[in-house]
């Protein structure tokens, strides 16, 4: 393709940006009117998310590793670390919102709130590493977004601990390291107009899943 892989993540970020509308529980944590009940229900899902996502990330790095490409073993390899370390940084999050282990055994998760991880692990048996790649990093920039808001509203608005919010700015924290990856990833196998009109798929139904997770809770 004539277009690098920084200039093609750049579009296809671009053209999947969501709408301002898009979300509608973050602008209620940003005001202070969302209840304790609903980031307490954020804790329980992303429990959920997070175990998903980081086995979806560890397959497609080792997929990846099998078919010989490095640049995407290395990519999806860091994804599920960063998982591991954010999965060890919710439980003080769910703490200040007054959850225990029991409340986070017994509670059922919401359709709406898991059909994201059920997609990424969809992704992860069939789709090809680099174009999920490119999907990822198109929508890892709004989920990064939406985590800078919600650690400034807890600590603004909710009054929450540095500590409790730890699951947020670990999200919300760029890191050249990992987009260096990214573009290495999406460099090895994203040549075509086809290739990427299919990551775009990926990338559209990742975002639309997204926003269902955040509405569900929102109109729970």
């Amino acid at each position: 393709m004539a277009v690098t892989a920084r200039e093609l993540v750049e579009r296809i970020t671009a053209e999947l940006a969501p709408a301002k509308d898009a979300n509608r529980l973050v602008p209620r944590i940003a005001n202070g009117s969302a209840t304790v009940h609903a980031l307490a229900a954020l804790a329980l899902e992303q429990h959920h998310v997070i175990a998903s996502d980081l086995r979806a990330f560890a397959f497609l790095a080792d997929r990846s590793a099998g078919a010989g490409n490095s640049a995407c073993a290395e990519f999806f390899g860091s994804l599920a670390t960063g998982e591991t370390l954010a999965q060890e940084r919710l439980g003080a999050y769910a703490a200040a919102c007054g959850l225990d282990a029991d409340d986070v055994e017994l509670y059922e998760p919401l359709a709406g709130c898991q059909a994201y991880p059920a997609y990424a692990a969809w992704l992860a048996l069939n789709g090809e590493p680099p174009l999920v790649a490119l999907a990822l990093t198109a929508n890892f920039a709004a989920w990064g977004g939406y985590c800078a808001t919600v650690a400034d509203a807890l600590r603004g608005r909710y009054g929450f601990s540095d500590e409790a919010c730890g699951f947020f700015d670990f999200f919300a924290e760029p890191s050249p390291d990992l987009e260096r990856q990214a573009l290495a990833a999406v460099a090895s196998g994203v040549r075509t107009e086809a290739e990427t009109a299919l990551a775009r798929r990926y990338g559209r139904l990742l975002q639309t899943y997204e926003a269902m997770f955040w509405n569900t809770l929102a109109d729970r």
